[in-house]
C-alpha cells in the first residue's frame, strides 16, 4: 500500500510541475511586484491558462492528501 501511494505521489508531483511550468507568467517578476508590470497582461485568465490553473489546484490538493496519507502510514 505504501509503495503504491509513493508511486502515485511521484506521478502527481510530475503532473503538478508540468502544469505549473506550462502556465504563462502573470507578472514581470519583482518588477511587477514593485509597480513595473503592464496592466494589459494582468487580466483574467482564459483558455489553456484557466485549465492549467484548475489542474494546478486539483493536483496540489491531491499531492497534499497523498503525502499526508504516506506520513500517517509511516508513523
Amino acid at each position: 500500500m505504501l509503495t503504491v501511494l509513493m508511486v502515485c505521489d511521484a506521478l502527481v508531483a510530475i503532473v503538478l510541475i508540468a502544469a505549473i511550468l506550462g502556465q504563462e507568467p502573470k507578472s514581470g517578476g519583482m518588477g511587477g511586484a514593485m509597480g513595473g508590470g503592464d496592466a494589459v497582461f494582468s487580466g483574467p485568465v482564459r483558455g489553456v491558462d484557466a485549465l492549467l490553473a484548475r489542474i494546478t489546484i486539483a493536483f496540489g490538493v491531491l499531492f497534499a492528501v497523498i503525502t499526508l496519507a504516506i506520513a500517517k502510514l509511516i508513523m
